[in-house]
């Protein structure tokens, strides 16, 4: 491996790092580790907190630049090559796993990130969906690949 890969290898670790940790740390300031929080949110008929309106439009200003810069770049800083999804097609699968995602995240007021950052909370309720996320894996690992 050449200097210049391996310079890009340990960038790539430590940016990776870094944005994970601003990434926690956001999702821990905007309370979206909050389930009540989330749920509050959600709940656009009764007591709406409509706060994480701009915890997403903040998202936005950020991503959509980000999106156009890996357009026009030959490829990342820290990186060897973007990686992007090979799939543009909306299919059922596609459409079953939104449903299901979405579902969830109006039960219990998690997804997958902001519950492994919940996880620092010790809340039994975020173990037990952290849990039951990484059995789904494994099933869904068993079940499509096989």
């Amino acid at each position: 491996m050449s200097n210049i890969k391996q310079g890009k290898a340990f960038a790539y670790t430590l940016v990776a790092f870094g944005t994970g940790l601003l990434f926690g740390v956001g999702l821990t300031i905007s309370e979206m580790v909050n389930p009540e929080k989330i749920l509050s949110f959600l709940d656009i008929f009764g007591e709406w907190n409509p706060a994480l309106v701009f915890v997403m439009i903040g998202a936005l200003l950020i991503t959509v630049p980000g999106f156009q810069l890996v357009n026009v770049k030959e490829e990342p800083f820290f990186a060897l090559k973007f990686l992007l999804p090979d799939k543009t097609l909306i299919d059922k699968k596609l459409l079953g796993g939104a449903m299901l995602f979405g579902i969830g995240w109006g039960m219990v007021g998690l997804c997958p990130g902001p519950a492994v950052t919940a996880l620092v909370t010790l809340r039994p309720e975020v173990f037990l969906f952290v849990a039951a996320v990484v059995i789904g894996m494994f099933c869904h690992k068993l079940l499509v690949t096989h």
